[in-house]
């Protein structure tokens, strides 16, 4: 990715990340914990959202991360089902974006001020709005996974049976390292493994969302 490409792709990645953690937040909120609030994390301001290192890391490796938003489980009424649904949120959140941009694609494309000949600050809002839907996808794909810390690991720990948590406590204490192992793994060899599994899924909703 070079520089160009990368500076287009910056709103978009703010944008997601900000209004992922957000969703976080605000959904935890609704339910009765006040953390997020408190801390200034309910917010749309990314700078409340931004990891030093993981906002470094998606320059150097075009992969990186947010701030996890906090919630405290002793304010939710019921812990395990409400942590379902603040984790869904982030998710959910990247998904109604990927499909707002889908629809604005569908726009550009319809209007004919997706190629080239259409003038450059259009054609630059269109690859803008194209690595908008395709981050928000990956975003909201990727955190589905359920390796801990990603969302995924907490909507799995909500629907199965309270007699597998010691067991999702050890893969917790594990999921970070094997997290980080797996991207570094497809850094150096190239072989991407999330991008093997998520890929697909990828290029079905930006299909269906803008059909491309």
């Amino acid at each position: 990715m070079d520089f160009y490409t990368l500076l287009l792709a910056v709103p978009a990645i703010l944008i997601a990340l900000t209004f992922h953690e957000f969703a976080h937040g605000y959904v935890a909120y609704r339910l009765g914990d006040p953390t997020a609030k408190n801390m200034g994390r309910l917010t749309l301001n990314p700078l409340a959202h931004l990891d030093p290192l993981g906002t470094i890391m998606i320059f150097l490796i075009h992969f990186g991360w947010a701030k996890p938003v906090p919630v405290d489980p002793r304010y939710l009424g019921n812990p395990k089902r409400d942590m379902m649904w603040i984790a869904s949120a982030g998710p959910l959140m990247n998904m109604a974006l990927a499909l707002i941009t889908g629809i604005l694609i569908r726009v550009f494309i319809g209007l004919g001020l997706a190629n080239s000949q259409a003038g450059g600050t259009a054609t630059m809002i269109f690859q803008m709005l194209y690595f908008s839907l395709y981050i928000n996808l990956a975003l909201a794909f990727f955190n589905l996974l359920p390796i801990p810390p990603l969302d995924g690991s907490r909507i799995l720990a909500g629907v199965l049976p309270s007699r597998y948590a010691p067991t999702l406590y050890l893969v917790e204490s594990k999921g970070p390292m094997i997290l980080f192992g797996i991207i570094m793994f497809g850094w150096v060899t190239g072989f991407h493994f999330f991008g093997f599994v998520i890929g697909p899924f990828i290029n079905i909703f930006s299909s269906l969302f803008a059909g491309i």
